[in-house]
């Protein structure tokens, strides 16, 4: 799968010496294949998620939850049809979370994603099938499949009476 896989570490792994914008756009530079195009589009997404006046910053100045973010938009340039994310939110306030998980949702749309989460509402609200994992080493032990297209909207009654029965499910298991 060289070159088919997109990977975000649960650290945000981003390189000190560079400035933001340079972090989102390593993946690019890395390959030689850095245009004028990706430039301004990695310009547009750190401005819609807040960070548009830090893109010449180190990232030693900004905030964790800046440099998730930062992760998480290095991590969607690459647009590739695999992306593995460990906790790609974890950092994050709550509306800055939901903003951030409908971005990337549009984002990934038609690549296959194996998103790592301790949430049980953040699975809810953005996966296709919830794996329940239990143990060490690990195994699965249920398969949730909720009903609807990610994002699912968390003002919606459905959604509540489905995370009560994803919390019925990971209790049962003993994973809780």
């Amino acid at each position: 799968m060289r070159g088919q896989t997109a990977w975000m570490a649960q650290k945000d792994l981003l390189l000190p010496w560079l400035t933001v914008l340079d972090n989102v756009l390593l993946g690019a530079r890395l390959r030689g294949t850095l245009k004028s195009e990706q430039r301004q589009r990695a310009l547009d997404l750190l401005a819609s998620v807040g960070l548009g006046e830090y893109c010449q910053a180190l990232p030693a100045s900004l905030s964790g939850g800046m440099r998730q973010r930062t992760a998480l938009l290095r991590t969607l340039m690459e647009e590739r049809p695999v992306i593995l994310m460990d906790e790609p939110f974890s950092a994050l306030d709550a509306l800055t979370r939901l903003r951030l998980q409908n971005l990337a949702a549009r984002m990934v749309r038609g690549a296959t994603v194996l998103l790592v989460t301790h949430d049980p509402w953040e699975a809810l609200r953005l996966g296709h099938r919830i794996f329940i994992m239990k143990e060490r080493p690990a195994q699965l032990s249920k398969v949730f499949l909720p009903p609807g297209t990610p994002p699912r909207n968390p003002d919606r009654e459905v959604i509540s009476s489905l995370y009560a029965q994803l919390l019925d499910q990971l209790v049962e298991k003993g994973n809780g």
